[in-house]
């Protein structure tokens, strides 16, 4: 298995500083596993490349981590053990090599040159042969967000045969301004991620791995459930505790967290006047009721309230909460005191961490999935992938949303033109917009949708706040 590290930074030679050796020299290091060398194949003020090549031993090739995924039970012959890619693809393998071999250069240190280990420089990574379970898209997701380009290119299952088409391996390109500690790392944890394996038993100590290699970036990676999920090896006790800390120890999620509830009570207080809360919550709940939905999912749920009068219906026997924060998790459960509900109640309702933009088999078969001023906090381009994930993925009878009327806003006290209700919403549309959307949604999944406002109805600018129920 093979990686390349190019900089065109001047002097490009600077690279053997940042990588601790020498480009005059070839290095060779015993890995346990196999042979690991560093080799400089072109070194000069312009452009610098260091190659790192890992030589497999052959009884490690056949090595596989015990566990659920190993074996028989991951590749589906009986000669995996013998016959796979381990040797020449770059995988959890190559991971380690560059944690043993590139180490000081991971951490970001440098006695010689401390102010170049922290500058960003122009990079370039080539990886001949990466297995990648998900094709280009998937690098792009994981990648992409990071700033790093991606170009991948996928390798044919036989060149001699075309029409057996392409193989699950591509030669992968990345390209960014960064410090080389961080490109690394992102290296470090996406590889495995790509290749959703690794090649030995993953332990409680692998969150503190993907913590520390993942500090500065995997806390705001939009996908940072999946890559969570993929390096432990599927495992959901380690995913929620990972996922847990995560949201804990880094600094920027937290202020997320805290941000998103100031101007949660922001948007309160703008709607105060109203009870606009308490008149969707009601619409929502009766919607809920027509429908004669006996199970309910609350695509982010936020701290419980909608849950806490749906629990409150008779008919409804199940309620499952949904939401990406961990603290907004932790709120519902404490709102509806699950820790003391006598267990009858309790058998009713379920708090789960999951995004809005992910397929989700939790919602499949419930009755009605319901997602309030859920769809307005979402990045335009992910809007599409909502979409999916709430109309196409579930089958759901009912679906219903909710969002704010950008043009109501104009009615609010103190409201700055232009302004939106939240300070985390990414846009707020207008009854027009809302409605293309909801049509265009409709046509595709197969639902009839029917458009409804909540508040009082202005005659020139509407409702505050404009429902729609999906039905079939």
């Amino acid at each position: 298995m093979l990686l390349s590290i190019s900089t065109t930074h001047r002097p490009a030679t600077d690279l053997g500083h940042l990588l601790h050796k020498h480009p005059d020299r070839l290095s060779a290091f015993d890995l346990g596993f196999g042979t690991a060398h560093v080799a400089y194949p072109e070194a000069s003020g312009e452009r610098c490349t260091a190659v790192l090549l890992v030589e497999l031993a052959p009884e490690a090739a056949g090595r596989r981590g015990a566990g659920p995924t190993s074996g028989v039970g991951r590749t589906g012959f009986a000669l995996a053990g013998s016959v796979n890619d381990r040797a020449y693809t770059a995988s959890s393998l190559l991971a380690v090599a560059i944690g043993r071999v590139l180490g000081s250069a991971l951490r970001g240190a440098s006695n010689d040159r401390p102010e170049l280990a922290a500058t960003p420089i122009p990079l370039e990574i080539d990886l001949p042969v990466v297995s990648v379970r998900g094709g280009p898209a998937l690098a792009a997701r994981l990648f992409e967000p990071l700033g790093v380009e991606v170009r991948a290119e996928a390798i044919p299952l036989d060149p001699a045969f075309p029409d057996w088409g392409d193989s699950r391996f591509f030669h992968l390109q990345l390209r960014a301004t960064t410090t080389l500690r961080q490109l690394l790392a992102q290296l470090y944890v996406l590889l495995p991620v790509l290749d959703d394996d690794k090649h030995y038993w993953v332990e409680r100590s692998e969150i503190d791995k993907l913590l520390r290699r993942g500090e500065g970036w995997l806390a705001t990676h939009p996908d940072r459930e999946l890559i969570t999920r993929r390096y432990l090896r599927h495992q959901p006790r380690l995913t929620r505790e990972a996922l847990d800390r995560l949201v804990v120890a880094d600094g920027d999620l937290v202020d997320a967290d805290a941000a998103d509830e100031a101007g949660a009570a922001e948007e309160a207080a703008i709607e105060r006047p109203l009870s606009l809360n308490e008149q969707r919550l009601a619409a929502v709940v009766a919607a809920v009721e027509e429908a004669g939905a006996r199970t309910v999912a609350d695509v982010g749920c936020g701290e419980g309230r909608l849950i806490q009068r749906l629990l409150r219906l008779p008919a409804v026997e199940r309620v499952t909460g949904i939401d990406v924060s961990m603290r907004a998790l932790r709120c519902a459960s404490e709102r509806l005191h699950l820790d003391t509900m006598a267990p009858r109640q309790r058998a009713r309702v379920e708090l789960a961490q999951g995004s809005s933009v992910y397929r989700d088999d939790r919602l499949r078969g419930v009755d009605a999935i319901t997602a309030i001023e859920v769809i307005e906090h979402l990045d335009p381009h992910r809007i599409d992938t909502f979409t999916s994930c709430l109309l196409g993925h579930p089958g759901a009878r009912t679906v219903i949303v909710t969002t704010p009327n950008v043009e109501y806003n104009a009615r609010f006290a103190g409201m700055a033109p232009g302004a939106l209700r939240h300070r985390d919403h990414r846009f707020e549309w207008t009854r027009a917009e809302f409605a293309a959307w909801a049509a265009s949604a409709a046509s595709e999944h197969g639902y009839r949708v029917a458009h409804r406002g909540i508040g009082p109805d202005d005659p020139e600018l509407g409702p505050p706040t404009q429902m729609a129920v999906f039905a079939r």
